[in-house]
């Protein structure tokens, strides 16, 4: 079942989403290839440092975030990938490593790669490390609000 917060978030505004068991996996790469969904079509969520404050950057699972692009997108001085330590406590009902690119679930701005705002569909992690949720991305856009910007390189 996806975190809590995030089923009862999405249930409440009666959005449609399907929910995609796998195995367990650690790597975006990894869970794309379970759950047979290529890697562009699958969103990452990795948590930075903007001016010291906590954000989401949602990107293809494919894609690495290109900080110094992300750093002018956010109009920031200083930009950096946070450690797991630095976030953990952030998101209590998920798995390190598995939050839904949910911000406003969880009180942080989110960044979308604008390659992702161009799909029907997004899926993501559901808050474990065995579990996805796939939604439409106009139902994701309406409800978290992101800011939509180019800030990733494929490798």
């Amino acid at each position: 079942m996806p975190a809590k917060k995030l089923k009862e978030f999405l249930d409440s505004q009666q959005v449609k989403y399907v929910t995609i068991s796998h195995s367990a996996a650690f790597t975006a790469q990894e869970i794309a290839s379970l759950a047979h969904i290529r890697g562009r079509e699958l969103a990452k969520t990795v948590i930075v440092k903007v001016d010291g404050k906590m954000a989401m950057a949602v990107l293809p699972a494919s894609h690495k975030v290109d900080t110094a692009l992300l750093k002018t997108v956010a109009g920031a001085a200083a930009l950096g990938l946070a450690s797991e330590l630095e976030f953990k406590s952030l998101f209590p009902d998920c798995e390190a490593g598995a939050m839904p690119p949910f911000g406003n679930l969880y009180g942080l701005p989110v960044f979308v790669e604008e390659s992702l705002a161009k799909d029907e569909e997004i899926a993501f992690n559901a808050g474990s490390h065995s579990e996805l949720v796939r939604l439409s991305y106009k139902d994701f856009e309406r409800l978290v609000r992101p800011t939509v910007a180019k800030f990733s390189l494929r490798p």
